[in-house]
């Protein structure tokens, strides 16, 4: 799961009272690119699985492959950092297809969100570290609107679950998921903006922060119709 998974319904969704079901509807990039890309990672997956390695240890290896993304960003190797940070969304992917075929526990889930949280934390400190003049505001601000964007994803989803609602917006999940305006392709794509052109981090910075900081609103707005 990703930070940029966390964005609301857009269209909305289809909602039935409880226990509930929730439909989801593709985001702008990533319901696309899905449909597109999970069939390779599945065709990837199988012969990692079958060689005995866990869901898991890739989630570890990504994990690790993207906090070297944020260190070499840090040191100013932006393209050294981009390769990382694909390779290291690439082990997202996999993780996922991988407990898929292997099963899925919930020590998995709960890595694979704590982890993924961490990593997109990691590469704006990276580039706040390598140009702090430039782009220490304009990090911290992208740091906080992520920050108030989970804790209004995770608090949504704590709801959800205590009045039994369920999602297949994106297949089976750990927790309730909400697609978004901008998902793990839209993200993916602006961390892979900031390391083509650093030069352009801090507009690039606030243009995303903007519309995290935007989605958070408008999940407390939905949390409000729907909770209250």
């Amino acid at each position: 799961m990703h930070p940029g998974n966390l964005f609301l319904e857009w269209p909305p969704v289809k909602m039935h009272v409880g226990p509930s079901t929730i439909k989801g509807k593709p985001g702008m990039l990533d319901g696309w690119a899905r449909a597109r890309i999970d069939p390779v990672l599945t065709a990837i997956a199988q012969p990692i699985a079958r060689a005995g390695i866990s869901a898991n240890a890739v989630t570890l290896a990504g994990f690790a492959i993207g906090l070297a993304a944020a260190f070499a960003i840090g040191f100013g190797q932006f393209w050294l950092g981009l390769v990382l940070l694909l390779l290291s969304r690439l082990a997202d992917g996999l993780d996922g297809a991988i407990a898929k075929i292997n099963g899925r526990t919930d020590i998995g889930g709960y890595l694979d969100i704590v982890l993924d949280f961490a990593f997109y934390g990691a590469i704006p400190l990276g580039f706040v570290f390598a140009d702090p003049p430039s782009n220490a505001v304009a990090g911290a601000v992208l740091l906080c609107s992520f920050y108030v964007n989970g804790s209004s994803f995770l608090a949504y989803a704590i709801m959800a679950e205590k009045r039994g609602m369920t999602s297949d917006a994106r297949g089976p999940k750990s927790l309730f998921f909400t697609t978004g305006l901008a998902e793990a392709t839209e993200t993916i794509a602006f961390l892979a903006g900031f390391c083509l052109f650093p030069g352009w981090f801090p507009v690039l910075a606030y243009v995303f922060a903007a519309l995290t900081f935007y989605t958070a609103l408008s999940r407390i707005a939905l949390a409000w119709r729907i909770f209250s």
